[in-house]
C-alpha cells in the first residue's frame, strides 16, 4: 500500500505537467495553483510524508517545465526563485496544515469510537446482579465491545483470575497481576502488547484489568477500569443490602408466624384445657353438658390440625414439593368439592352458583383447585354478615377460563388488595375480630401459580369483594 502511494505521487505530479505542457498552455500562476491542490488532496488523504513527496517533485516539475529557461533547472529571473520558493513553502505548510487536521479528525472521530464502546460497555454491566456472573462475564465482554485479543480480571482479596479464553491463562500468571495490583499504578507493557490497568473506587486499589492486543489511550482505559469498579462495588452493595433484606423479611415472617401462629393455637387450646379439665372434675354433668364439652374439644383438636396441616401446605408449597395431578377437568367438579367441604362454614350464606353450560375443560388438579375455592368460600363467610349471599361465577375468554367468588363484605381498600395474597398478612382492623392466620389466600395464589395461573381481588369499600383466579383452558 505504501508503494502504491508512493507511485500515485509521482503519477499525480506527472499527469498534471504533462496535461498543462502538451494538451493546454496556461499562466505560470494557473500550473502552480493546480500543483498545490494536489499536494492538499494527497495530504488530506494519504497523509504528511506523501504530500512532501508530491511538494518536491512539483517543485521540481515546475521549474523544468514551466520556468524558462524551458527544459533546465536553471532559473534565470530573480522573481522565478522566488516564485519556485513561495510555491514550496505554500505546499509544505499546507501539507503540514491538513495533515494536523486529518490528525486531529481521526483522533475525534477515534474518541468518539470510544466512548460508543464504553457507552455499549457500561450498558452490558448493569444486566446483571450477581457479583460472580458479572466477575465472570466481563473479560468477555471486554473483548466483544472493544476488539481486543483478550483480557483478565483480579479483584483484591481473592484467589481466582477470570479470563476471557485460555490464551490469556497461557499469557498471565496471577503473581504478575498481583504486583500491579500490590503497587496500584499501571503498566503498559508494549513487548506483549499488554495492559495493566488497576480498578479504583476511591483511592485505593480494588483489583486489576489486563488487556490484551490494543493500545488505548489513558483517559480510555482509566474510564474503562473505572467503570469496572463502579459496576463491581454496585453489584456487590446490591447483594449486601438484598441479603439485609431478605434477613430483615425473614424475621418479619418469622414475628408475624409466631404471633399468628400463637394467637391461633391458644385459643382452640383454651376451649380445650377448659373442657377437659371440667371433664376431670367431680362436677356433675348430664349427657348434653358432656358432649357439649367434646364437642368444643372435636372442634379445637380440627382447628389445630387445620393450622398445622396449612403450615407445612405452605412450607411444601414454598420449597416447589407438591405433586400435582393435572387432568383435564371441568372446574363445576372442584366447586362441588369446596362447597362440600365447607357446608358447615357456609350454612347461614346462601351460594348462588351460576355456570354457562359450554364451559371448556381445564387441565388442573381438581383436588387443589377446590382448595383455592374454599378458601375464597371460608374468606367470603367469615367477612360477609350473615343470611348474605355468596356467588360463585365462571367464565371463558381469550383462551382462560375464569373463577370468581363475590361477598358482601365490607370490602378491602386499595392499598391492601397488594397484600392480601402475602404469607400471613392480615388487615389491621380484623386481626383482632376475625380468626385466622393469614396463610389461607397465600395458599391460593400459591396453587394457582403452580398452575400457570393467575389470581386477583376486586373490590370497593362497603360494597364487597371478588376474588378470582384464571387457568389456560384446553382448546
Amino acid at each position: 500500500m505504501t508503494s502504491l502511494r508512493y507511485l500515485g505521487s509521482v503519477a499525480t505530479v506527472a499527469a498534471i505537467a504533462t496535461f498543462y505542457f502538451k494538451v493546454i498552455h496556461v499562466a505560470t500562476a494557473t500550473v502552480s495553483t493546480t500543483f498545490l491542490l494536489a499536494v492538499l488532496v494527497i495530504s488530506a488523504f494519504w497523509g504528511l510524508r506523501y504530500a512532501v513527496l508530491t511538494s518536491l517533485l512539483a517543485t521540481l516539475t515546475f521549474n523544468y517545465f514551466f520556468l524558462p529557461p524551458i527544459g533546465t533547472f536553471v532559473i534565470a529571473d530573480p522573481q522565478n526563485w522566488v516564485a519556485l520558493f513561495a510555491f514550496l513553502t505554500t505546499a509544505l505548510i499546507a501539507s503540514h496544515l491538513s495533515e494536523r487536521a486529518r490528525s486531529a479528525a481521526m483522533a475525534a472521530d477515534r474518541r468518539r469510537h470510544e466512548l460508543e464502546q464504553l457507552y455499549g460497555f457500561s450498558q452490558q454491566l448493569l444486566s446483571t446482579q450477581n457479583i460472580l456472573e458479572l466477575l465472570n462475564a466481563i473479560p468477555a465482554l471486554v473483548v466483544e465491545e472493544f476488539d481486543v485479543k483478550g483480557a483478565a480480571i483480579l479483584l483484591s482479596g481473592t484467589q481466582k483470575i477470570y479470563y476471557s479464553d485460555l490464551m490469556m491463562q497461557d499469557v498471565l500468571g496471577r503473581d504478575e497481576l498481583g504486583k500491579v495490583l500490590g503497587r496500584g499504578e499501571p503498566v503498559m507493557d508494549a513487548t506483549r502488547s499488554l495492559s495493566f490497568w488497576p480498578l479504583r473506587v476511591g483511592v485505593r486499589p480494588s483489583g486489576v484489568i489486563v488487556i490484551a492486543g490494543r493500545s488505548f489511550s489513558r483517559e480510555t482505559l482509566d474510564a474503562l477500569a473505572g467503570l469496572i469498579a463502579i459496576a463491581i462495588e454496585h453489584v456487590q452493595a446490591a447483594e449486601k443490602l438484598n441479603k439485609s433484606e431478605a434477613a430483615r423479611e425473614g424475621e418479619r415472617l418469622r414475628s408475624a408466624l409466631l404471633d399468628s401462629v400463637t394467637h391461633e393455637f391458644r385459643t382452640p387450646l383454651t376451649g380445650i384445657k377448659a373442657s377437659v379439665t371440667t371433664l376431670l372434675s367431680d362436677v356433675a354433668l348430664d349427657t348434653d353438658q358432656k358432649h357439649e364439652l367434646l364437642t368444643i374439644i372435636e372442634e379445637g383438636s380440627d382447628r389445630i390440625n387445620r393450622l398445622i396441616g396449612e403450615a407445612t401446605e405452605m412450607a411444601q408449597l414454598d420449597a416447589g414439593k407438591v405433586a400435582l395431578n393435572f387432568e383435564p377437568h371441568d372446574i363445576g367438579e372442584a366447586i362441588e368439592v369446596a362447597l362440600e367441604r365447607r357446608k358447615q362454614e357456609l350454612g347461614r350464606h346462601p351460594v348462588d352458583v351460576t355456570l354457562p353450560p359450554d364451559l371448556p375443560l381445564v387441565r388442573m388438579d381438581v383436588v387443589r383447585i377446590a382448595e383455592v375455592i374454599e378458601h375464597f368460600l371460608t374468606n367470603a363467610a367469615k367477612y360477609s354478615p350473615s343470611n348474605t349471599p355468596i356467588h360463585i361465577t365462571a367464565g371463558f375468554a381469550d383462551g382462560r377460563l375464569t373463577t370468581s367468588v363475590a361477598d358482601h363484605g365490607p370490602g378491602i381498600d386499595e392499598f391492601e388488595q397488594s397484600l392480601i395474597f402475602e404469607k400471613f398478612y392480615r388487615g389491621p382492623e380484623q386481626r383482632s375480630i376475625v380468626p385466622g392466620t393469614g396463610m389461607g389466600l397465600a395458599i391460593a395464589k400459591a396453587i394457582v401459580e403452580a398452575h400457570g395461573g393467575t389470581i386477583g381481588v376486586v373490590s370497593q369499600l362497603g360494597r364487597g369483594s371478588v376474588f378470582h383466579f384464571s387457568l389456560l383452558a384446553q382448546s
